[in-house]
Formats: structure tokens, C-alpha cells, sequence
């Protein structure tokens, strides 16, 4: 025979604490300062004041706010840099300017790259693939806007005379320099000197090949220009932050 329920089989839940929840963030007085060089899949290679690497990821309290390459951020946790160590990033410090990039088609949505910069190094190739003058004014504008000083560098200037092309730059007070295979190097190292750059340009204008050649490595993949299309193909579309050798506080 069936049971019959009542009200005495039904089961009362037991009452939620009524403990508040403490909204105090913890102070992180020991935390130390670190240089974000790279950040790969929500893992961030920083580099701290006594030049020690270490692995972090970021703090559950940082929410969605963003953690880019260029950012001076708080450590806590393991900073040993020991292999299999991670440690947290619990607060970015203040950016003094930012670049960003458009995610989609419509350039609607926008995502930071890369922040704290001083100067940005505008890539350019005299020739294969032809200069365009749209991503200079375009790289202009930002710049100008977020108070980073812009150099057009040419490169391949041994393949055609990009005078004419650079001359309404010139007129504007932006500074200049071109360069061909097997120049020396000894001015764009003294361009970089004591200073946060970051390098930008169109796929084959030789931005990895000047890098490789800076860093005497072959840290950065390089590809051929395309003989049908005149364009590059892309080797390089990630941020990373590089020491050059020889040279003291570069980046």
C-alpha cells in the first residue's frame, strides 16, 4: 500500500549564515613590481625589478579588467621564477597611454595591446611591398593623441627612393631615417636607447628581419613578400616585449 506525505516529511533547508561577507581586499603590502613582456592564454611572463622572470596569472579581484604587454603590475605569491612557480598579478599601476587594436570586421570592438609606450617605431619598406601612406597617418593620429612620439623608419630603401613619400612627414616635424640590407645599426640602437618602442607595420616591410638583426637571434619568424599580391604574409602579429643587448633599460 502506498505511503501517504504530509508536511512533516518535507525537508527544511538549513539557514545561510548570516555572517557578512567582508568586502576588505587584502592590502598586499609585500607585493613587488613587475614588467609584463608577454601574455599567452591567461599566462604572463613578467619581468620584476631584480630582473628575476617569472610566471603569473592574474588575480580573481583584477575582475575583467585587462593585463597587457607594457604594464607595471603588483606581484604576489611565488616570484622565485623557479621552474613550475606561478605567482598572482593583484593590481595594474597606471598607464600612462595604451594602443588597441579593432577585434572585428565592423571596428566596433576594440581590445588593448600594449600600454606604456614612449615611442612608435612606423615601419615602412621603399618598395616590395609599395609604401602606404594610410597606416602612417592612421599610426599618426594615435600617437599624436596618446602622446607617443612617432619615427618613420623606411627599410629596403636600397630597392627604390621613398623621398617623395616621406616628404609631407617631414614637413610635419616627424622624425625620419631610412635604412637598406646591411646597414649599420648603430642609429636605430641609439633611437631605442632608454626607451619602451613598439615597432609597427604591414606584413613584409621587414619589422621581424630588423628585430632578428637588433637581437643578433632568430627570435622572430620572417616571410617572403607574396609576387602576385605585392603583400606580405603575416609572421609577427603577437605583442612581446624584447631586451636589446648592450643597451641599459630597453625594451
Amino acid at each position: 500500500m502506498a505511503r501517504k506525505y504530509d508536511e512533516s516529511d518535507a525537508k527544511i533547508r538549513p539557514a545561510r549564515s548570516t555572517r557578512p561577507r567582508s568586502k576588505d581586499r587584502p592590502s598586499h603590502e609585500n607585493a613587488i613590481r613587475g614588467f609584463v613582456i608577454q601574455v599567452d592564454r591567461g599566462r604572463t611572463s613578467c619581468v620584476t625589478e631584480t630582473g628575476v622572470l617569472v610566471s603569473a596569472m592574474k588575480a580573481r579581484e583584477l575582475g575583467k579588467n585587462s593585463v597587457v604587454v607594457g604594464d607595471h603590475v603588483a606581484l604576489v605569491g611565488d616570484t622565485s621564477g623557479s621552474e613550475g612557480s606561478l605567482s598572482r598579478i593583484v593590481s595594474v599601476y597606471e598607464r600612462k597611454n595604451s594602443l588597441t587594436r579593432t577585434v572585428d570586421d565592423a571596428g566596433a570592438l576594440e581590445r588593448m595591446i600594449v600600454s606604456n609606450v614612449d615611442q612608435m617605431i612606423i615601419v615602412i619598406a621603399a618598395a616590395n611591398p609599395e609604401p602606404r601612406s594610410g597606416l602612417v597617418d592612421r599610426c599618426l593620429v594615435v600617437a599624436f593623441d596618446q602622446g607617443i612620439e612617432p619615427i618613420i623608419l623606411i627599410t629596403k630603401s636600397d630597392l627604390a627612393d621613398a623621398s617623395d613619400f616621406l616628404k609631407p612627414y617631414i614637413n610635419l616635424g616627424v622624425q625620419t631615417l631610412q635604412r637598406k640590407r646591411g646597414d649599420d645599426l648603430a642609429p636605430i640602437k641609439e633611437l631605442l636607447r632608454d626607451k619602451t618602442s613598439v615597432l609597427i607595420g604591414h606584413s613584409g616591410v621587414g619589422k621581424s628581419t630588423l628585430v632578428n638583426a637588433l637581437l643578433d637571434t632568430d627570435a622572430r619568424a620572417v616571410g617572403d613578400v607574396n609576387d602576385v599580391t605585392g603583400r606580405g604574409r603575416h609572421t609577427s602579429s603577437s605583442a612581446v616585449a624584447l631586451k636589446l643587448p648592450n643597451l641599459d633599460n630597453q625594451t
